[in-house]
């Protein structure tokens, strides 16, 4: 649920601005990086099955996400934040509804 949650997080943050308004506003974009935070360390602790039945995400990327946004935050570019959360976390959300909430 930490996934799902926090995309749902990321999604309120970012509601309402375009990727400029976001890149400017830097409460929204550490805020964005948290969320990320946690779901790439979520992502760790999947089970290595339902990362098999599931080989079109990228969980290696997904899990060392964290890593970069923890440990070389200042090289953290916000257009790079901004086109994960609005290209990449919605597959990821569909995945974890399917697969670990259920229809």
């Amino acid at each position: 649920m930490d996934i799902r949650d926090n995309i749902h997080f990321d999604r309120q943050f970012i509601d309402d601005l375009d990727e400029a308004a976001f890149i400017a506003d830097r409460k929204s974009v550490y805020s964005v990086i948290r969320c990320l935070e946690i779901i790439s360390e979520a992502s760790r602790r999947l089970a290595p099955d339902l990362k098999a039945r599931r080989p079109e995400q990228p969980w290696d990327q997904i899990a060392g996400a964290g890593n970069i946004y923890r440990h070389n935050y200042e090289n953290v570019a916000a257009g790079f934040v901004w086109r994960t959360v609005t290209g990449s976390l919605p597959s990821l959300l569909q995945v974890v509804e399917i697969e670990l909430i259920g229809p």
